[in-house]
């Protein structure tokens, strides 16, 4: 989206105001490390946990009432179309899906009445599939999309991002082939959690501050997993003295995998036009004459500050976004992560597509490949089974390693990542995020390998 540099020898106090005060509140909500206990985390998190803990007693039964409550309502506005309730863009805009989309929330909403009332095939509310992601994952992300969506807007609406993703221009660009301002979603994804780094780009996508390929190389590239998270996949195989080469490990290996993946089909196949279809200004990034890079960023970021809604308005976007992630993604999230769990857990299916892996693995000098092969396509179901299967089954430590690194650089796993995309109007479908879920397997395995062998 292009922008009109602001006019800094007219700057107003209240101007100032607008940018520095939500932009600061904003960055320590989502992007200051915080200590609690021994992990590491954002404030955001932490408020979302306490939200969780205070609805624990009921929250299960919210989110069957929340996608309950969708399933019907899409229903209602596909079949019905009732004019009292389409005149309301915000009843439109939730309600009124695809029929792939409706079959998708129709599907959730059987899955969850399933898993909360223990009815049905044993299947389907297994502890590890419906009940999985009922009892452990939904909570969480309902937590997370309530208060990220109400403050997402500290972030987004005034300046802050215009001025860092200006400046970050000339790094992010010519590497990672996106605009500076996705480093602000990398660094809220890295610090606290993926499912938020998704929110910002969905939200940013709508707003046309990415093209179709921006949204879909920031979505399946720097929406990754939390530092938290990480310590528990490394405590999972039973390696948490080995944190520190672990974590740099993930580092360089998703750092391979933002250069090259996004350089590949599908993602080096998306349009760069927005998502109405226009096509974003040749010149939109470039520095007028006159003017140092910081000064450009600044003046952007002040035009920005200076258009922000105010409190009221502020207040209207955010409950908008929590409703939208609320309504929208969690019957998705039950429906997509519920059935890519069961083909894991019941199916052979898995086992079938990693047995080619097997001399890729041989080749790389991984000790007991054919174990560590069946783990590698699990992940594509739950970013946390490969870990799980290889306390189990896999004796080495540089294995267990490697399985661990593999499963968090994967990045994309259904039961959440790719259920939050696929949720969202960012342009993917799940055979292209299952491509690139092969695609930084193969790109990230031989770094963990060589950096597995060397440090462990």
């Amino acid at each position: 989206m292009t922008t009109q540099p602001y006019q800094q020898d007219k700057v107003h106090w209240r101007t100032l105001f607008a940018f520095i005060v939500p932009s600061l509140i904003g960055v320590f909500l989502f992007m200051t490390p915080v200590s609690v206990g021994e992990a590491m985390t954002i404030p955001i998190a932490v408020l979302a946990k306490k939200l969780q803990a205070f609805v624990a007693p009921f929250i299960h039964a919210m989110i069957v009432g929340v996608v309950c409550t969708t399933a019907v309502l899409s229903l209602v506005a596909k079949l019905l179309k009732p004019k009292a309730l389409m005149q309301f863009a915000l009843f439109k805009h939730l309600f009124d899906v695809s029929w792939i989309w409706l079959v998708t929330r129709l599907l959730g909403a059987a899955f969850i009445l399933m898993t909360f009332f223990k009815v049905g095939p044993a299947f389907i509310h297994a502890e590890h599939t419906g009940a999985l992601v009922l009892s452990d994952l939904l909570p969480v992300l309902f937590s997370v999309f309530v208060l990220a969506g109400l403050l997402l807007p500290l972030l987004l609406n005034f300046g802050l991002l215009e001025l860092v993703g200006t400046l970050l221009t000339k790094v992010m660009r010519p590497l990672f082939g996106v605009p500076g301002r996705s480093a602000v979603n990398c660094v809220a994804s890295w610090l606290g959690d993926g499912s938020v780094g998704i929110l910002m780009t969905a939200r940013q996508y709508e707003e046309k501050y990415y093209t179709q390929k921006e949204a879909a190389i920031i979505g399946t590239t720097f929406s990754a997993v939390s530092i938290t998270f990480c310590l528990v996949v490394i405590g999972q195989v039973k390696l948490e003295h080995l944190f520190a080469p672990f974590y740099l490990t993930v580092c360089l290996a998703g750092f391979v995998a933002a250069i090259i993946v996004p350089r590949l089909p599908p993602l080096s196949f998306k349009k760069s036009t927005y998502i109405d279809g226009t096509e974003p200004a040749h010149d939109a990034e470039a520095v007028p004459e006159g003017k140092t890079l910081f000064q450009h960023a600044l003046s952007v970021a002040l035009e920005k500050a200076e258009k922000a809604p105010g409190v009221k308005g502020t207040l209207k976007e955010g409950m908008t976004n929590a409703l939208d992630m609320v309504f929208a993604v969690l019957p998705v999230v039950m429906a997509v992560g519920t059935f890519a769990l069961i083909i894991a857990e019941y199916t052979p299916v898995f086992q079938y597509l990693g047995m080619p892996f097997v001399p890729y693995l041989e080749l790389l000098q991984v000790p007991e490949a054919a174990q560590a092969a069946q783990t590698i396509v699990v992940g594509f179901a739950d970013m946390f089974i490969p870990s799980i299967l290889a306390a189990s089954s896999i004796e080495s430590d540089v294995t267990r390693f490697i399985v661990a690194a593999m499963s968090v650089t994967q990045l994309i796993y259904m039961s959440e990542v790719g259920a939050l995309l696929l949720g969202s109007k960012i342009p993917v479908n799940i055979l292209e995020l299952f491509t690139i879920f092969i695609l930084r397997t193969l790109v990230t395995l031989p770094v963990i390998a060589l950096m597995a062998h060397w440090l462990v």
